[in-house]
């Protein structure tokens, strides 16, 4: 760490000076133009202040009863997420449906709506919901968020693998907490093969160049594309189905093209309804064009085409993304038409 960002993190530790949440922090002694500003002092939760996620991946449960015991791993701070995964039984994952429908990954802003001692129910922005006009609720563990805003950088880096390591900030560059697909993070600057960053708690940490892509903040992380949309939804091909997964841990069908969406600078809603109503109807289908399926009149599922009569999808729990043809039984019996959220 070179001294003047020794000066910079040091000073936050320090500031007690109160900040709204969600404003942009002064520029503090030691902090360049162009660099990051440091983080404020932290805040207390409020209600319909900004929070920022700041582990891994936090799931939004229905309530705070929502979890059970085998639950435990992913209410911690850090999160134990592949614990989780491997602690649940297949009808455990298949009863999430009743308990969890979404997640948010590291350094999201979410918003509170309501507080209790140990939980806070927040909606999420950057998941727009049927649920909520203000973004996807959930209720998520007090400890896994923070108020401090996010350091104030004019680069970030999204994870463009399915996961990647954060790492120490030293030659060592030991493995500290392993973050997925779609995670931003400000950027401080690049050294021997890592990108530098700064976490929500303030910590420097390193990713792998390899494992992500750095960017200009708000603009996408990858180019939007067709090609490319098909390209990223298969790199998934593979990863177990996760009712409410939105991470590289795991998807469920929506949460899937939401991801990659997301990495292409697209918003689209996080479930599979509002995704039918949204984005620009099509008759002939292209690649990248998202397909919807009903039954009774209800949409439950979505696939993207991949072209060649081909689509690509996180079918049900124990089934991994896969590519299948479009005309396979019983998905094309079902078949409600198709949307498309690039032009």
């Amino acid at each position: 760490m070179s001294r003047a960002l020794a000066r910079v993190v040091a000073t936050a530790v320090l500031l007690v000076a109160a900040v709204a949440c969600g404003s942009t922090p002064a520029p503090t002694a030691g902090a360049s133009a162009t660099g990051p500003a440091a983080p404020a002092a932290r805040q207390a939760l409020a209600v319909g202040g900004s929070a920022w996620v700041a582990v891994s991946v936090a799931r939004l449960w229905t309530s705070p009863t929502a979890p059970w015991p085998v639950d435990a791993p992913a209410l911690q701070a850090p999160v134990r997420f592949r614990a989780w995964l491997a602690a649940m039984s297949l009808s455990q994952r298949r009863a999430l449906d009743q308990r969890s429908d979404t997640e948010a990954l590291l350094g999201d802003r979410v918003v509170v709506v309501r507080l209790r001692p140990q939980w806070a129910k927040v909606v999420v922005p950057s998941q727009p919901s049927q649920k909520d006009p203000r973004g996807y609720p959930g209720w998520v563990p007090r400890r896994q968020l923070t108020t401090v805003p996010p350091a104030q950088a004019s680069q970030v880096a999204t994870v463009t693998s399915r996961t990647s390591w954060l790492r120490s900030d030293d030659a060592a560059a030991t493995r500290a907490v392993e973050v997925s697909f779609g995670t931003r993070l400000p950027v401080l600057g690049q050294t021997a093969g890592y990108v530098r960053v700064v976490t929500p708690r303030g910590v420097v940490r390193r990713l792998a160049g390899s494992t992500v892509a750095v960017h200009d903040r708000g603009a996408p992380a990858i180019a939007p594309g067709a090609a490319s949309l098909v390209r990223t939804a298969k790199s998934f091909l593979g990863l177990p189905y996760l009712w409410g997964g939105l991470s590289g841990f795991g998807l469920d069908c929506s949460g899937l093209t939401w991801l990659v969406h997301r990495v292409h600078g697209v918003t689209i809603p996080r479930d599979a309804l509002p995704q039918s109503q949204h984005g620009t109807a099509v008759g002939t289908r292209q690649p990248g064009d998202l397909l919807f399926y009903a039954t009774a009149g209800r949409v439950h599922h979505v696939s993207m085409y991949v072209g060649d009569g081909l689509m690509i999808h996180a079918p049900r729990t124990g089934r991994p993304v896969q590519v299948m043809s479009f005309s396979a039984p019983p998905l094309r019996a079902e078949y409600v038409g198709a949307r498309r959220y690039l032009h």
